[in-house]
């Protein structure tokens, strides 16, 4: 009697279980809390910075030159370091520059590398959802608004 009892427990609990979700967060909505967010930190900072029209904001430091236009593809060679809002740093490059294709990175660093050629420094202010939305990432908590200081140093196809 008492088998049955617990293989009837596990049964109720692994089914109960099986009915727990994550917390669903609608992405319009979290999109719009990033942004109130981002726009509170510039403000607080007095960082002046631009909107780009998917809802990153970025800090041209410097343009850089060359003409090249990005892909996919591009390999990009960049120092940088990667921040909370917190700004608890939780990565950065080293005395090297790290380098890879454009399109293995995140989707705010897609849209904002671009904005500048070799030699250039950018700030970027990027949403959970160009970054790594509700899942998060090692450091990185679920929805984080990102802060990254990128410098190219190179950039080719």
């Amino acid at each position: 009697m008492k088998i049955k009892f617990y293989l009837f427990s596990i049964v109720v609990m692994l089914s109960m279980s099986s009915c727990l979700k994550d917390e669903y967060v609608d992405p319009t909505v979290q999109a719009g809390k990033d942004d109130a967010t981002i726009v509170k930190f510039i403000a607080d900072n007095k960082i002046s910075a631009s909107k780009h029209s998917s809802g990153v904001y970025y800090q041209i430091l410097q343009s850089g030159s060359g003409n090249i236009t990005y892909t996919a593809n591009t390999t990009v060679k960049v120092h940088y370091t990667g921040r909370l809002f917190s700004g608890q740093v939780f990565d950065k490059s080293t005395t090297q520059p790290l380098s890879f294709r454009l399109g293995q990175v995140i989707v705010g660093w897609q849209i904002g590398v671009p904005l500048i050629q070799k030699g250039g420094k950018i700030r970027l202010f990027i949403p959970s959802g160009y970054a790594y939305g509700p899942q998060g990432s090692g450091a990185i908590p679920p929805n984080s608004v990102l802060d990254f200081d990128i410098e190219l140093v190179d950039a080719q196809n």
